[in-house]
């Protein structure tokens, strides 16, 4: 115990010292927690340093992403890292030591920094560990008090302990204060204790700064039959008298000299290296594959692209690497035909969206592929997660049903009107919106094979297939559903209004006018050569529909593309600018001004006034 408390030392001091350094940082929320991870890493993380990859490792989350001067301190002490780049780079421009961790470090998991997501990410790995690895590998995560007011902590809680994920442990430093003071708590872990324990998960409270009690906490999480959660009381600030369970020093570095005086109170610096203990031998459980086999569909008959959605996800699972996860609504989004198929590998999160793209990341995190559906309303709720699994550069596929105001009569709270938008916001990310079974299906294939954030919008109703079997939807592409040389007029839509448009060139040709229709199913990346090449042949005279709010859907795709080119355009965006209520589809639209009589009519009106 006296080296583990030399090392605990250290990792105090050079806390301090790289984020003064760097003239930022969060010194005093390491502090806190350093008696913890010393006794952590030296006596119960089992990880290989040397080989990060090695699928046995145990995994290590700091939820409380701010503590990144202690992660870092810890990565020296296991030498992956110099005191040097310590020392120079932490927060630096172009460093992969960021103030927040990433997994621009090989070391690192998921970003966190923003608080109440490094727990959820957990389940996830925790979830591959127990059911589709089977390794024995521990899942720990640093947890920080303040997060403790966050939802999505206890949907964290909740699915573990429904899941019974006694391979994780969240070990929670209670030092008492938060950023602007204390927190809702403070040391009351008794609280704290009697939540965890009502949502399944076994509290053990101990003094976070008692090595001893520490390590004897994390001996018997590694061996408890259910997820543990170490309640750890500690001080912030601990070991420098000046600043210790002080107030104002959230996120401050200590002044030159006061981390002088510091250094010394601590004994002084260290650099000590810390083997650790080797990850327990094991391989992830090998599954035999098969072919997939999309289904297929004939054109004309009427199939809703959420139940093709469905179809064509179980068909992919004859990849033992895919895996879904739905939110309680897999009827709706037709997630069900994946658990009908591969119950082994599908999960069921309930109604906690958070949890639901957290344990994905997690998923992913592990090498596998994973879906996760639910309303695509009910996205919203899980946004920053979304945002946060586009900085970890996880591999997300997400499908939201029941887009628009094409659902009908259970109204506004139900409709996503911002989900393309949203979507089309994070880094990175792909949106598809396809019109038909066929397009479905195999945009849904083309989902597995994309890196970072792919959302599916499907639709509630059925619709006339489209497209023979033979056809092919590259991501970034568009399609010509009808075209000739004298067409005077272009129409874009996707998903429902596709169907309108449709509806409106047929209309349009008993007036004589003959008009273009293309089928954007790739809103993000958008298929500009096409946009344009349709601007160029009927004179620039473009109407796009959508059954989602103006801002940020799919006419701002097509203006943004255009704009990019250099094209001018005649456009007549249609969308759904009211607030609209309960009714059928057909009303909705109407009301909305995006069905087919309101698109021929925009139509006519720009082809006669110009």
């Amino acid at each position: 115990m006296d080296d583990i408390a030399e090392l605990a030392q250290q990792l105090r001091v050079d806390s301090i010292r790289c984020s003064t350094s760097a003239g930022s940082g969060h010194p005093t929320s390491s502090m806190s927690a350093a008696d913890l991870m010393a006794v952590l890493m030296t006596r119960h993380f089992r990880y290989d340093w040397q080989h990060e990859k090695d699928p046995a490792n145990d995994h290590l989350i700091f939820s409380k992403g701010h503590a990144s001067p202690l992660l870092y301190s810890m990565f020296k002490a296991a030498g992956v890292i110099t005191d040097e780049q310590l020392m120079t780079r932490y927060r630096r421009f172009g460093s992969r030591l960021e103030g927040h961790p990433t997994p621009a470090l090989p070391w690192v998991d998921v970003a966190t920094g923003s608080l109440g997501q490094g727990l959820p990410d957990g389940v996830g790995i925790a979830l591959a560990g127990r059911y589709l690895d089977e390794l024995p590998y521990h899942v720990w995560v640093l947890c920080g008090d303040s997060e403790m007011a966050e939802g999505s902590m206890w949907e964290a809680f909740d699915k573990a302990a429904h899941y019974r994920l006694s391979n994780l442990t969240a070990i929670v430093d209670v030092n008492r204060l938060g950023q602007r003071g204390p927190t809702e708590l403070g040391w009351d872990l008794e609280t704290y204790a009697s939540r965890i324990s009502g949502f399944g998960c076994h509290p053990v409270m101990i003094d976070g700064h008692d090595l001893a009690q520490i390590d004897q906490a994390l001996a018997a999480a590694a061996e408890a039959w259910q997820p543990t959660v170490i309640l750890a009381r500690t001080r912030k600030g601990r070991g420098f008298a000046e600043i210790e369970d002080a107030e104002g020093w959230h996120g401050k570095p200590l002044p030159a000299q006061m981390a002088e005086r510091a250094i010394i109170e601590l004994g002084g610096e260290r650099h000590r290296t810390v083997t650790g203990q080797p990850p327990r031998p094991g391989s992830p459980r090998l599954r035999s594959g098969g072919e997939v086999r999309l289904p297929t569909y004939q054109p004309g008959a009427k199939v809703a692209t959420r139940l093709a959605f469905g179809q064509a996800l179980a068909a992919l699972g004859a990849r033992p690497e895919v895996v879904a996860l739905d939110g309680e609504v897999g009827n709706s989004t037709c997630a069900e035909e994946f658990a009908k198929a591969h119950p082994e590998r599908y999960f069921e999160i309930f109604i906690a969206e958070q949890q639901l793209v957290a344990a994905a990341v997690g998923l992913s995190v592990r090498g596998y592929i994973p879906f996760a559906a639910t309303f695509a309303a009910f996205f919203s709720r899980a946004y920053d997660f979304i945002r946060m699994a586009a900085i970890s550069a996880a591999d997300l596929r997400l499908c939201g049903s029941h887009a628009g105001v094409e659902i009908g009569a259970d109204g506004p709270s139900q409709m996503a009107l911002e989900d393309l938008a949203m979507m089309r916001a994070v880094h990175g990310s792909t949106v598809l919106y396809p019109s038909d079974a066929t397009s479905t299906a195999c945009l849904t294939r083309e989902m597995a094979g994309q890196s970072g954030i792919v959302y599916l919008r499907t639709t509630r109703g059925a619709y006339p297939v489209l497209y023979g079997q033979r056809e092919t939807f590259p991501v970034g592409g568009s399609k010509l559903t009808r075209s000739s040389a004298d067409d005077q007029v272009t129409l874009i839509g996707a998903g429902v209004t596709l169907h309108n448009c449709l509806e409106a060139a047929s209309k349009l040709a008993g007036d004589g006018i003959a008009a273009r229709v293309i089928d954007l199913y790739s809103v993000k990346p958008v298929d500009a050569r096409t946009l344009v090449e349709a601007a160029d042949a009927t004179g620039g005279r473009i109407v796009v529909a959508e059954d989602h709010y103006p801002a940020g859907g799919i006419g701002e795709a097509v203006l943004s593309a255009l704009n990019t080119a250099g094209h001018p355009v005649r456009i007549v965006h249609l969308a759904v600018r009211d607030l609209p209520g309960s009714g059928t589809p057909q009303e909705l639209m109407a009301a909305a001004g995006i069905c087919a009589s309101h698109i021929a009519q925009a139509a006519r009106d720009l082809v006669t006034s110009s």
